[in-house]
């Protein structure tokens, strides 16, 4: 089978829960549930995922059911046999062994050596205030949404970033606990 990214594996979900979709509709959907909060998608990246799993004949484009407004009618997309197929198999691999994180900040961790410890200190700090602004984010995205009344699945979009945030920020806190030690550890030796 041919390999899917993100950007593909969210399309095919979006498409197959609203049984036939736009581009537009997608996008909408993607604003509606913030997965910019947490994915790196544009309207580029969409309108170039709908080309690419056609092209590798996972969705087939249907006759719209009506146009809205004044451009040309617009394309909306369903999922083949072999498109359903590929999303529950994703779906099965993502759930079962998929492991999201930021090689980024891994990077900057296995550099700590390079930097001050003040200075690490305080980009952590930062890192905490980012953390804990973008957590405020989701949840305010998340209420304004439905909250506890939103569909399981909708509701984990929102609750499993969240749940990671809280985990980052307990390790970010950690962290920053230990260089201040190791600092303290270190005036006192010398």
């Amino acid at each position: 089978m041919h390999p899917i990214s993100n950007v593909e594996f969210m399309l095919l979900q979006m498409i197959e829960e609203c049984r036939q979709a736009s581009g537009y509709d997608i996008k909408k959907l993607v604003d509606q549930r913030g997965y910019r909060e947490w994915t790196n998608i544009g309207t580029t990246s969409i309108y170039a995922g709908l080309k690419k799993l056609s092209d590798k004949g996972w969705i087939v484009t249907e006759e719209s059911d009506g146009k809205f407004g004044k451009g040309p009618m617009p394309n909306r997309f369903a999922l083949t046999e072999a498109g359903i197929a590929k999303l529950k198999q994703e779906i099965l691999d993502s759930l079962s062994s998929a492991r999201e994180r930021d090689s980024r900040f891994d990077l900057g961790l296995a550099a700590l050596p390079f930097v001050g410890k003040d200075e690490a200190v305080e980009a952590l700090r930062n890192r905490l205030d980012f953390l804990r602004e973008t957590s405020k984010k989701i949840e305010q995205k998340y209420e304004s949404q439905g909250g506890v009344r939103l569909p399981l699945n909708v509701r984990a979009l929102f609750l499993h970033p969240i749940s990671l945030i809280e985990s980052e920020r307990a390790f970010v806190a950690n962290l920053m606990k230990e260089l201040l030690e190791e600092t303290e550890e270190y005036g006192q030796n010398h």
